[in-house]
């Protein structure tokens, strides 16, 4: 996963391919908030069950706190039902619910004032073809998830969220603009920004400039 996060974003492939949900999903999505406002509340179940896993493991990445992310994917989409008024189906729902849980993740680390890690579910599908690791192996992969998490939890919002949602959420770059209404160049910087702060922290764990293999 980490070679994901230190990737170049110009050559990532949520920054080569279009992520915009497919016309059949956005027109679905549309249906739904129009039967929403109308007073449909079936059309909210299944919203929320279309994005509530996507919402809970952004929100999970964010925190690092499973318990906090169900709680903030709630109150998000208690705050989409209470603003369906306002909502112009017209735009990306994925956006305009991970804008809601951007603002959330704000509030809530401004009110825990403590610093938190970013939960990483490592993919160790190239290290199981090669056996159970050694003893050596297992500390370095547990110092390695360590330093991950306490790189990224020294990020600032600012960064740490269009890097998520960029390099884990596989979200294009445009729709990172629209979920955190800055323009894309802004994205784009921060993201290289991002990687760059991670790769400085991380140069002495790796070892490798950055590049870490099974």
């Amino acid at each position: 996963m980490e070679e994901a996060l230190l990737a170049n974003p110009a050559v990532h492939p949520a920054a080569r391919d279009e992520l915009e949900p497919p016309a059949t999903a956005s027109l679905q999505d549309a249906d739904l908030a129009r039967r929403l406002r109308a007073g449909d509340r079936d059309a909210f179940r299944q919203l929320v069950d279309r994005y509530q896993d996507k919402l809970v493991g952004y929100l999970g990445r964010l925190s690092g706190d499973a318990a906090l992310a169900e709680d903030l994917a709630q109150e998000a989409f208690v705050r989409f039902f209470r603003s369906i008024c306002s909502y112009d189906e017209r735009g990306s729902l994925q956006a305009y619910l991970y804008r809601i849980a951007s603002r959330l993740a704000y509030s809530a680390r401004r009110r825990t004032r403590r610093r938190r890690g970013l939960f990483l579910s490592w993919q160790a599908g190239a290290c199981a073809a090669a056996g159970p690791p050694g003893p050596q192996e297992a500390v370095r992969s547990a110092e390695l998830q360590l330093r991950v998490r306490q790189a990224l939890d020294g990020l600032p919002l600012r960064l740490r969220i269009p890097l998520v949602l960029h390099a884990l959420e596989g979200l294009s770059i445009a729709e990172i603009a629209a979920v955190t209404r800055t323009a894309e160049g802004t994205v784009k910087s921060r993201i290289h920004r991002g990687r760059a702060r991670l790769r400085r922290d991380l140069a002495a764990v790796l070892g490798d400039g950055g590049k870490h293999g099974c």
